[in-house]
């Protein structure tokens, strides 16, 4: 078996939940095959306990033959080691299998969600993504968990059936019609618990969605006073959590219960026929009791046929989240991924919007929210949307190639828990020189001095200890510190203060020298220090030149920027260059 987790875990089937559970159990094929068979020894082995039990009474105890009471004795010792031996084996593989296929699930949900970059937020819930990551793991590996038990009671009723119709053609008739019976009306018992079930797994993914953002935003929420509105907001989610949670449950009880009732019938039935045929001297004292251990024996295959349609019902909700997830398309795949990218340095072209930046540029742009992040994740090839690089299609390359050469740091990065070394330089390959450098093109180099360890102090997930203009300038020094050839960073400074904003403007320029850059932005401090500017009001490239430039010449450019800085201005006079914004202090 290999080791966990695996290195690749190959190109799922997202068709169906279906094709999916099917491309996770061809995926670990050889273990699930050895489950099976240690399966069929653990349960096969108890299968034919009842018959060792018969012969010894009718061959042993009846005549009085110790002999071979004993041998049959030693006989039964073996069927016990065996099954000990096998349930043993058999158990290790079902965890195998289970954390395979959890695992397995995870790291492709991690690889797709690393592949949708910028659009990852805007596209996926958080909550969704936590769930997937925690309770699907878990509930698909519970489905493959159970594969090797589900084979051996396949096998072990079919052993029992086969038995009993060469010892009572009666019980074993009866065994072959009323076991597919019982197992049919119990799956009909679980087509509510599928319902109830997706009902309670979408309410529980909102819920976690609802909880994430009320703990990302506690400190915001608590600075105006909105607090106690969200968690009001919260209990409600809450309560239709756990009344779809109590649906759940009364579902499952049903089933338990028909997991008790029907195979008791069956067991009360085979012993009042075995009793009957002993009466009319038909049925043997061996075969009384060995029908009796079939009938108690019989109960465990049956509960595990139903909980195998319970768990893969289950499995079945939660690949239907997966492949969800999974299904959300970046861009087509290449169909030359080895192409290569042309000049270091070069032209990248937007047809879209027809934004065009010249290579090695400080280029800023102005553009609503929404059509700014679109633009962020086109240019970083993130969508099919036809963007060139240096005259090449950015879907022409592999992805990784683009990603060395494109990097875009969006409205949500993220630090992460541990050294802040770590989060800065995540690869490990720079120095301390590299990272002071970058630190000080994004004016943190404060925010480091005055940390006990430096570079090397503990922070918490997400970097809660720090401000938000904190949090902005380290990670924008971890993207100047990873030097692409294009740098994509949108609203870098809306928590900044004004000094500190003119600061970091004129020193990542500075650093940035010879490299593009593209900043989306309406803070008048940051398209001051802008080579040129682009103006997209709708989406498309409307004017472009300096800040001063579009300043002087159009009116709706002067607009947005007056808004941006929170002062007002005589009709058709503009705001002074370079004003700043008002209200963004850390």
């Amino acid at each position: 078996m290999r080791p966990l987790p695996v290195a690749d875990p190959g190109v799922p089937d997202t068709r169906s939940a279906t094709r999916y559970l099917l491309w996770l159990a061809r995926r670990n094929a050889w273990p699930l095959s050895a489950a099976a068979f240690f399966g069929m020894l653990w349960l096969g082995s108890q299968a034919l306990i009842p018959v060792v039990i018969r012969e010894a009474v009718d061959e042993g105890l009846v005549p009085g033959d110790m002999r071979t009471v004993l041998s049959w004795s030693a006989v039964l010792l073996g069927l016990g080691a065996v099954q000990a031996v096998s349930g043993t084996v058999r158990r290790r593989l079902n965890m195998y299998n289970a954390l395979s296929a959890g695992f397995r699930t995870v790291q492709l949900v991690i690889g797709h969600a690393n592949s949708l970059g910028a659009s990852l937020a805007r596209r996926v819930d958080d909550g969704e993504l936590v769930s997937i990551g925690t309770s699907d793991m878990n509930t698909l590996g519970h489905a493959f968990d159970i594969v090797g038990r589900a084979v051996g009671a396949l096998v072990s009723v079919v052993l029992v059936a086969a038995i009993l119709l060469g010892q009572s053609p009666v019980l074993g008739t009866m065994l072959i019609v009323v076991v597919p019976v019982i197992v049919l009306a119990m799956g009909y018992t679980l087509r509510p618990l599928h319902r109830r079930q997706r009902d309670y797994r979408r309410l529980q993914g909102e819920l976690t969605s609802r909880l994430t953002d009320i703990v990302a935003g506690l400190r915001v929420l608590r600075g105006v006073g909105g607090e106690t509105s969200f968690a009001r907001s919260y209990r409600q989610r809450s309560q239709r959590v756990r009344k779809a949670g109590s649906k759940v449950a009364g579902a499952e009880a049903l089933i338990r219960s028909a997991q008790v009732l029907l195979p008791g019938l069956l067991v009360a039935t085979v012993t009042w026929i075995g009793a009957y045929g002993t009466l009319e001297s038909s049925v043997t004292p061996g075969e009384l009791v060995a029908f009796y251990a079939y009938a108690a024996f019989l109960v465990e295959p049956l509960g595990i046929f139903t909980e195998t349609a319970d768990r893969f019902a289950r499995a079945h909700v939660a690949a239907r989240r997966v492949i969800a997830v999974l299904r959300i398309r970046t861009r087509p795949a290449p169909e030359e991924a080895s192409l290569p990218m042309g000049a270091l340095v070069a032209e990248i072209a937007d047809e879209t919007s027809g934004f065009i930046t010249t290579p090695g540029t400080f280029h800023a742009v102005v553009a609503p929210s929404a059509e700014g992040l679109r633009l962020a994740d086109r240019l970083g090839g993130y969508t099919d949307a036809p963007v060139r690089y240096d005259g090449l299609l950015l879907t022409t390359p592999a992805p990784d190639e683009v990603r060395r050469r494109i990097l875009v740091v969006d409205s949500r990065p993220r630090l992460f828990r541990g050294p802040l070394r770590a989060s800065l330089d995540p690869h490990g390959t720079a120095d301390d020189t590299a990272i002071a450098a970058a630190l000080r093109a994004a004016a943190a180099d404060d925010i480091v001095e005055a940390l006990p360890r430096g570079l090397d102090t503990d922070i918490t997930a997400d970097g809660r200890r720090f401000s938000g203009g904190q949090r902005q300038r380290l990670f924008l020094a971890r993207a100047v510190l990873a030097d692409p050839d294009v740098l994509v960073v949108v609203d870098p400074t809306s928590a900044v203060d004004a000094h500190t904003e003119n600061v970091l403007a004129r020193r990542l320029r500075a650093a940035r020298t010879g490299r593009t850059t593209v900043l989306i932005s309406s803070s008048p401090l940051l398209l001051d220090h802008a080579e040129r500017v682009s103006f997209l009001p709708d989406g498309r490239v409307v004017a472009t030149g300096t800040h001063r430039e579009l300043l002087a010449r159009r009116a709706d450019y002067r607009l947005v920027i007056q808004r941006e800085a929170g002062h007002s201005h005589p009709p058709g006079q503009a705001p002074a260059a370079g004003t700043a914004p008002l209200g963004n202090g850390e």
